[in-house]
């Protein structure tokens, strides 16, 4: 089966045999260190590995693990997604999307993406978290190209103005107010950022950089929901730290802030 949409019908079908749950009204995409701090939102109803799942792919990066969470929050059904995959691990767009495309077809109309980044800014240092209120995809590619999508869905053609739902930054800024926004430079990764090129996405307006979340936020916005984007800043960018860049750097951080990570979801997820 080829048709990406067709695919995430097929495997939103398996999640809800599997789960036990007929929909979900929010999926949260979990990036390094966000899944030790979401076990504050309750105990999972459900377990589903996502080798079980249609279209999935396995993830190799240290911390992601293939699963889907299911949990009820307050009334909310909360589809937490462990396990996100990237260009860089040798997969297509499609591919990346189709965790986030999968919860759609199974009812989520809102998506919380998370992620770990270098930050650009030196004000906001590792362990604070950022709301993403723009991006920049530096990709080389988008979850739109292809065939045209099928009778029923919105055009290839998607307006991203509102791409990171103003209403949900309202709704956080409310609920944690002392979170700031920042625009979030995605590349294709893996290897880390050049000084160079971190001046060139500071010139461009970016205050973050990392190496997802992108390709998601405009597959999810084609479909019609509401977009909320949340890093945490792991490390300083290139340039702009002193000292060299590693993977355990970025785990390192998301554990020591999963106290503070899962203090901001369990506040966050009942009011969105």
């Amino acid at each position: 089966m080829t048709n990406p949409y067709e695919l995430a019908q097929l495997a939103a079908d398996e999640l809800r045999e599997k789960s036990g749950f007929d929909s979900y009204d929010i999926a949260i995409v979990l990036g390094s260190g966000w899944k030790e701090g979401a076990g504050v939102l309750g105990e999972a109803k459900s377990v589903v590995a996502t080798s079980e799942l249609s279209g999935f792919v396995a993830p190799t990066v240290t911390g992601h693990s293939g699963q889907i969470l299911s949990l009820d929050v307050n009334g909310r059904k909360v589809a937490l997604v462990a396990g996100r995959v990237h260009l860089y691990e040798g997969n297509t767009a499609h591919q990346v999307v189709h965790p986030v495309r999968t919860i759609i077809a199974a009812g989520a109309s809102k998506v919380v993406l998370t992620n770990a980044c270098g930050g650009i800014d030196p004000a906001h240092g590792a362990g604070t978290v950022v709301v993403i209120r723009d991006h920049i995809n530096l990709t080389s590619t988008s979850p739109m190209e292809g065939a045209s999508p099928p009778e029923g869905y919105g055009s290839r053609f998607v307006d991203l103005t509102d791409l990171y739902s103003a209403r949900l930054r309202a709704v956080v800024k409310q609920a944690a107010p002392a979170l700031g926004e920042g625009v979030y430079a995605g590349f294709r990764g893996p290897h880390y950022e050049t000084p160079a090129e971190i001046t060139m996405v500071k010139t461009m307006g970016a205050t973050l950089v990392g190496m997802s979340t992108v390709l998601e936020a405009i597959a999810a916005r084609h479909l019609g929901v509401e977009v909320l984007g949340l890093s945490l800043i792991s490390n300083l960018a290139a340039g702009v730290s002193h000292t060299a860049l590693n993977h355990l750097e970025v785990l390192e951080a998301g554990q020591n802030a999963a106290g503070s990570l899962g203090a901001l979801l369990a506040e966050l997820v009942p009011a969105l």
